[in-house]
């Protein structure tokens, strides 16, 4: 079985996959100044922006009721934070393979591990933002809910999925180089189509409709509803997500590994 075999070969390579994940979170920062920290700052620079943008000059609302400028602000990171997680190795894999050329050319490496390893350190990188957001909603709310449990479970299908597609658009940049670019673009504009700056409910109801299509859109909401608003996950949403995040990610898997043989012949 294909799933069966692929834990196989992560387990087999877990330590490897380790220092790698660690080589891309000790290089992010490496030679800046203040290091690890951005990681820290970054988040919370991005998150003074979009707020101030979107609450001040376009006067946005979420439609709580409650006009509090910091729910909105934890509304949008907690948005950004889940997109991002999918975003960063959407964009990093087109040029996967090629910033790594010499383990096809030279060496005999498991080159499936290297989107994993980019997730691994997105994962990481994420669990800072995530802090940054429980803490902003402790002090917020008074307290956090218990439901924040069920935050690992949200995020798994989305991490299949980002796999999935991590794993088609390596193996095609390798053959397109352009497709990088597309990637960048595309990247943009899910972004901004996805309920990072607003609510599914304040669409015009046509829209709403067009917006289901989005599979990102369901783990952003199913996060804002175990984080911020203390409510148990959708059970069919989450039903629906697993399935999706598993078959993408198996086909992405198998794309790459019938692909992966002109690798050498084309670098």
């Amino acid at each position: 079985m294909l799933i069966w075999r692929i834990i196989r070969s992560f387990w087999f390579h877990r330590n490897l996959i380790a220092q790698f994940t660690w080589r891309e979170v000790s290089s992010r920062y490496k030679g800046s100044y203040l290091g690890i920290i951005w990681s820290i700052l970054n988040p919370l620079l991005m998150l003074m922006v979009y707020t101030f943008v979107f609450s001040e000059v376009f006067q946005a609302k979420w439609g709580t009721g409650s006009g509090n400028k910091l729910e909105f602000a934890l509304l949008i990171f907690c948005g950004l934070v889940t997109f991002n997680i999918f975003g960063e190795l959407i964009i990093r894999a087109p040029s996967l393979i090629i910033q790594h050329s010499s383990y096809v050319t030279k060496v005999v490496f498991p080159l499936e591990i290297l989107p994993v390893a980019v997730m691994g350190s997105n994962l990481i990188h994420s669990l800072v933002s995530f802090i940054i957001l429980l803490t902003g909603c402790l002090f917020a709310f008074g307290s956090l809910p218990w439901t924040i449990v069920f935050i690992p479970i949200v995020l798994i299908p989305l991490i299949l999925f980002a796999l999935g597609l991590g794993y088609l658009l390596a193996s095609l940049g390798v053959y397109l180089r352009d497709i990088g670019q597309f990637v960048s673009i595309a990247i943009q504009a899910l972004m901004l189509l996805s309920p990072i700056f607003y609510s599914v409910e304040s669409l015009p109801p046509q829209f709403q409709m067009l917006f289901s299509l989005n599979p990102l859109g369901y783990v952003i909401e199913d996060m804002r509803e175990v984080i911020i608003w203390g409510a148990l996950p959708h059970v069919r949403w989450m039903l629906l997500e697993y399935g999706f995040g598993l078959i993408i990610f198996g086909l992405g898997y198998a794309w790459f590994a019938k692909t992966r043989k002109g690798f050498s012949d084309v670098l």
